[in-house]
């Protein structure tokens, strides 16, 4: 069993960190790059006019290249090294969340529940409404250099937002009575209830059609990873018991 559930959390985490760093790549890479502009000042947003600083490159034409222009290679070789490292915490992240999911398999079938792939999916789109919706209402995906407030306390509420949501959805899902139901309705309501960590005023520096579009992408991208995590932590773990049986 032990076996079964690391390799199943194992290969789920890889394919479902692969298709994050793909799909990053291709929908997020270029609005994080466009925040991060905003953020160091190479561009501003002011009463919805774009102004792009270029000040210290036209100051002086004539000086010398700086160690600051770097060479073609060494750009290629900056955006191998991000998406590597991007790979690597992704996979990490996803045999995480695997483990925890094919824990829940195995949890399920000590009491008789036999996980299919559609039940698979099911826990797939829970994970992503108990880790990205219910955390994303008082907390949404933000743009680089978006001021909040205070990182303990987001991260509080976060993980405290995230449990109490997975625990309601396990309820739901396997609860036998209208108790277990009523009492998921009220670890969902609770941490809403109680409210996220939030600074009194708006003060980013990206124009909010940027802001607007990253959570948009955040969210669909996210919807993508945990549908296939679950479809791939349930077809790995099914084979497992298929090779178990043979």
């Amino acid at each position: 069993m032990t076996a079964r559930l690391f390799t199943s959390a194992l290969f789920a985490g890889l394919v479902a960190g692969l298709i994050a760093v793909l799909l990053q790549w291709a929908l997020m890479e270029k609005l994080i790059l466009e925040g991060e502009e905003y953020e160091t000042g190479n561009k501003s947003h002011f009463g919805g006019v774009l102004v792009i600083n270029e000040a210290q490159e036209t100051a002086n034409p004539d000086a010398a290249p700086t160690e600051d222009a770097a060479p073609a290679e060494d750009d290629e070789e900056s955006l191998f090294t991000r998406y590597s490292l991007a790979f690597f915490a992704d996979f990490t992240t996803f045999v995480g969340w695997s483990l925890m999911m094919v824990a829940g398999f195995a949890l399920a079938e000590r009491f008789g529940q036999r996980i299919t792939i559609k039940d698979a999916l099911i826990w797939g789109g829970a994970g992503f409404a108990a880790i990205q919706i219910m955390p994303g209402i008082g907390l949404a995906p933000e743009l680089p250099g978006t001021p909040a407030a205070e990182l303990e306390a987001r991260q509080l509420w976060w993980v405290a937002t995230a449990i109490s949501a997975a625990l309601a959805f396990a309820l739901f899902g396997y609860g036998r009575t209208l108790l277990y139901v009523v009492i998921g309705i009220a670890l969902l309501i609770a941490p809403q209830l109680i409210g996220a960590p939030r600074l009194d005023g708006y003060a980013g520096v990206a124009p909010p059609e940027l802001a607007g579009e990253y959570v948009a992408r955040s969210y669909a991208v996210a919807f993508i990873d945990w549908i296939v995590l679950g479809l791939a932590a349930g077809y790995f773990w099914n084979r497992g018991a298929d090779t178990q049986n043979a």
